[in-house]
């Protein structure tokens, strides 16, 4: 499958009056079209950093100070380097073919508004279309997700949903441009609710033809859906391979203590 979006040597530094943190250090890696793939790694690896270089939203003192990452636009043009975009390209980018999904939806939501404004937000903002055409796709993406009743809940505020139902809102957004790459975080789910989360985006993104980097600490999530491994440590990708292969016969000593980490149940 050609590559979707590749990624070449990046660098991701935040500067500090002592030092200077390398966060993501000469990453190079590549999802294809329609691909999973799961980036793996602890707290403070440099996956989130990563992941936000991707969207150009680090925040200062952090900076993209060198490499290449290349978005295949459209089937019969040529790759744009996204870091060569201006400010304003990258909005249109945004949501339109890239598009992330928040962990943390109750402060990723704006409580004053509906869940049907924000929604339709970042349809207009993408897609335009009169209020009609704008609430309709609204609804249609409510329903995509499952959310019952979506005629009655599109007036709703964030805090009238369960948690569970926030989350699909935050997917809602994240889909309703079509992007052609999704980054799916679920740190912050219940079990239950995670499960049922990664079910629908794993249907979602065979129905959409989308590519999904799932980025998280968890391999047991990982395993369920992702396709290929990449496991980040200090910035750099350590190990890379078919979810089988990283499973079954992990290479790296990181990726090894990794999975040792993983509780298994033994029963007498």
């Amino acid at each position: 499958m050609p590559d979707l979006i590749a990624v070449k040597n990046l660098r991701t530094y935040f500067e500090t009056p002592r030092s200077q943190i390398k966060a993501v250090d000469g990453v190079s890696f590549s999802v294809a079209k329609g691909e999973s793939v799961g980036l793996v790694g602890e707290s403070g690896s440099g996956k989130s950093v990563l992941a936000l270089s991707l969207l150009r939203l680090v925040p200062k003192p952090g900076k993209i100070v060198g490499g290449e990452i290349w978005l295949q636009d459209s089937e019969e043009g040529p790759p744009i380097n996204l870091l060569s975009l201006t400010e304003r390209q990258m909005r249109d980018v945004r949501g339109d073919k890239i598009a992330m999904i928040f962990q943390e939806p109750m402060t990723s939501l704006n409580p004053v508004f509906t869940i049907g404004n924000q929604i339709g937000e970042a349809i207009a903002q993408h897609q335009g279309g009169s209020r009609k055409e704008i609430r309709d796709r609204t609804l249609e993406m409510l329903d995509l997700v499952k959310i019952p009743h979506p005629h009655h809940r599109i007036d709703d505020y964030p805090h009238q949903l369960s948690g569970g139902q926030r989350q699909r809102v935050m997917i809602a957004m994240a889909l309703a441009c079509n992007p052609a790459l999704c980054d799916e975080p679920t740190t912050a789910l219940d079990v239950t609710i995670q499960a049922q989360i990664l079910e629908l985006l794993a249907d979602l993104q065979a129905r959409l033809k989308m590519a999904l980097l799932m980025i998280t600490h968890d391999f047991g999530v990982v395993a369920q859906v992702a396709d290929r491994v990449l496991v980040m440590h200090d910035g750099h990708i350590v190990e890379e391979g078919t979810s089988l292969a990283v499973f079954k016969s992990p290479k790296h000593p990181y990726t090894q203590s990794l999975l040792k980490a993983i509780p298994t149940l033994k029963l007498e």
